[in-house]
């Protein structure tokens, strides 16, 4: 996202976004934010329409990842950057909390998996079953050489 676009959607300048960033500069690595270059800039302004205002713009404009956006609204001070910056603090606790509640679950789990061991054996395979996470199978890769049993010629499929 575009420096000037994040702006708007935190309800400040791009100049002060960007004011707060080089401020900030520690909290910005290049998997955060990085500058467009010239040429960039150009096709940027070419393909996109609403972006027509940077055209003649002598500034390189800042761009921003997902993480980006998100540290910018924790070094900007304006109400819609505070309410971001409250929501994904909220987000990650529920997170952490369905992150304890599966990990209280599988202990409980055990521990009767433990006391009735061989009365429900199956039942708790079947669950356990269900709780391993799913691995894609792998599709191989390469030649399969068979030999043919009338003429021992090797041939590939």
């Amino acid at each position: 996202m575009l420096d000037a676009d994040l702006a708007k959607v935190y309800g400040t300048t791009t100049k002060a976004l960007n004011q707060a960033v080089r401020r900030n500069a520690k909290r910005f690595p290049s998997d955060f934010m990085f500058k467009l270059t010239a040429a960039e800039k150009k096709e940027v302004v070419t393909n996109c329409d609403h972006l027509a205002r940077l055209r003649f713009s002598p500034n390189l404009p800042f761009v921003f990842t997902e993480h980006g956006a998100i540290m910018a609204a924790s070094v900007l001070n304006t109400e819609r950057a505070v309410a971001v910056s409250v929501l994904v603090v909220r987000a990650f606790n529920r997170l952490r909390q369905m992150a304890a509640s599966h990990e209280e679950l599988w202990r409980k789990v055990m521990l009767l998996e433990k006391k009735y061991d061989r009365q429900f054996k199956l039942v708790f395979d079947a669950i356990d079953e269900i709780m391993r996470p799913v691995e894609p199978p792998r599709r191989r890769i390469g030649f399969v050489i068979d030999k043919e049993p009338s003429d021992r010629s090797m041939r590939v499929r």
